[in-house]
């Protein structure tokens, strides 16, 4: 991964982030011990279809999942897709392997850690569909170069994308939309927004599920909502 220069937007760093939260139950911690590693993303190598699900397969990739409830609800979905998903939050992590086991999902595999680090494993153009669903939007402007919009990661999700390939990006963050639409606004070479109207971003698309994170923001919160679909030119 490319060393991250303070303050430069351009470069690839670490991802950001807290690790854990409350200590894992015992029943997530045995799903973190014994289920996890049967679905893990290996350590090293290139990672394709055919490594993870044995078949080339359309192949989507999360990043920042969460607890894994959009992960899960796509990979239910889409049965003959293959789904990669990446959190550096272990207890994160320990929700999405109990959607994984409660809904029998064998076309997903996880990644606990930086999702960066797997993105450049993929080969350029292999990816379907790219997630990036609520980021944490590190809000003070000196903590900029910590979203995962900028220069830099939004080059690699383009290269890994095949042409008419989709990243899907949501926030309920005005700062962090603001960002990101400028940082957007430098590859329109690389992407086209699918966007008519303000109903388009303002309305969850189909096949885009509400999680927890979204519906607390939205009622308890008050906050508004905005979903973002490109396509790979």
């Amino acid at each position: 991964m490319s060393a991250h220069k303070e303050g430069d937007p351009t470069t690839i760093g670490r991802l950001y982030g807290r690790s854990q939260g409350k200590p894992l139950r015992k029943a997530q911690q045995e799903l973190v011990d014994r289920l996890l590693p049967q679905i893990a993303v290996p350590d090293d190598g290139e990672i394709t279809a055919r490594r993870l699900f044995g078949e080339d397969c359309p192949l989507h990739f999360e990043i920042g999942f969460g607890a894994g409830e959009h992960l899960a609800y796509r990979a239910d979905l889409l049965p003959n897709h293959g789904f990669i998903g990446a959190e550096p939050f272990l207890n994160g992590v320990a929700g999405a392997l109990g959607h994984v086991r409660d809904m029998g999902l064998a076309n997903v595999r996880l990644q606990h850690g930086d999702a960066l680090e797997v993105l450049e494993r993929i080969p350029d153009g292999s990816l379907s569909f790219v997630y990036l669903l609520h980021p944490d939007p590190w809000p003070k402007a000196r903590h900029a170069k910590r979203r995962m919009m900028n220069d830099g990661p939004v080059r690699m999700i383009a290269d890994k994308l095949r042409p008419g390939g989709e990243f899907r990006f949501g926030t309920d963050h005005d700062i962090y939309l603001r960002h990101a639409l400028m940082v957007m606004q430098r590859f329109t070479g690389e992407f086209e927004w699918l966007a008519e109207d303000r109903a388009s971003w303002e309305n969850r698309p189909g096949g885009w599920c509400e999680t927890r994170y979204e519906h607390k923001a939205r009622t308890v919160f008050g906050h508004e909502v905005w979903y973002f679909r490109y396509r790979r030119r």
